[in-house]
């Protein structure tokens, strides 16, 4: 085996991880983000269309298929992005591996509540609960 002082930085660090590793969430949050572009856009057109109506009006909106469906993805799209985005300040910022493990479980499990959460609030809206 070569001496580490004879080998260039980038022999060195061959084998001590993937440079692709990140890949897959920075691809999950530009997707999510766009996604949130798309529903947000919709979301602010149908709060304009909706200003002034009252439960019963909002939840007669909820009962057609396509509100109710992009209401539950715009719900999807945004605990999911704020689960990626906090993961990594997480991950950047919490040096102690107990506490970022147990920070990054508790969001996640945050995350998984709320947005269960504003499902079945839409579901028990679309419905007529």
């Amino acid at each position: 085996m070569a001496d580490q002082r004879l080998r260039s930085p980038l022999g060195r660090a061959i084998g001590l991880g993937s440079a692709k590793e990140g890949v897959g969430h920075w691809w999950a949050q530009r997707v999510s983000a766009v996604a949130l572009i798309l529903l947000g856009l919709w979301f602010a057109a149908s709060l304009v269309a909706l200003a002034g109506a009252d439960r019963a009006a909002v939840a007669a909106w909820l009962h057609h298929p396509l509100p109710a469906i992009l209401a539950i993805l715009m719900l999807v799209a945004v605990f999911y992005h704020a689960a990626l985005g906090l993961q990594v300040v997480i991950e950047d910022y919490v040096h102690s591996e107990w506490l970022k493990l147990s920070s990054l479980v508790a969001m996640r499990l945050i995350s998984i509540a709320l947005a269960v959460a504003g499902i079945f609030a839409v579901l028990r809206l679309a419905f007529g609960g």
